[in-house]
């Protein structure tokens, strides 16, 4: 689960591992706030989000400085083979605009519209509003529009 989650939210890249590490050590640390055994996994799917969060926000300020260059995101390897037509292509056009978004937006369509939460569910993965979970949504949805093919006559 927190494999498939960092890959999902990362794409291939070699941070997934380390993400992955770092979720799981955060976890370690943590145990003693986990108030329910049975919310075990969706505590762990949480602290996922976050440690992405913090790793997304650093590789955009090292992008910005030029320490580190953005790798296109191989949507082959993220998309099931056995996904409808219309799904691969909803994810592919989702997947070739995630590094032109601000993490935060970013996180959000992934948790909404990849990973199929509800804006009440991915909102609390986050650790944010309902409201500011549906602006990062629609900021996110206007860059999807505007690198949407046009459909001409």
């Amino acid at each position: 689960m927190v494999n498939g989650l960092a890959y999902r939210i990362l794409g291939r890249d070699a941070d997934v591992d380390d993400l992955v590490q770092d979720s799981f050590l955060e976890a370690l640390r943590g145990l003693d706030r986990l108030d329910n055994p049975q919310a075990f996994a969706s505590w762990l799917g949480s602290i996922v989000v976050r440690t992405a969060g913090k790793r997304l926000r650093r590789r955009s300020l090292l992008n910005r400085l030029g320490l580190r260059r953005s790798a296109p995101i191989d949507t082959d390897t993220v998309i099931s083979h056995d996904a409808s037509p219309h799904v691969h292509a909803e994810l592919s056009r989702i997947y070739s605009c995630l590094d032109d978004m601000h993490h935060e937006a970013r996180l959000a369509i992934v948790l909404h519209r990849v990973e199929g939460m509800s804006l009440p569910e991915a909102a609390e993965k986050m650790g944010i509003s309902l409201s500011t979970i549906k602006r990062r949504i629609t900021s996110a949805e206007r860059l999807l529009t505007a690198a949407a093919p046009k459909e001409g006559p």
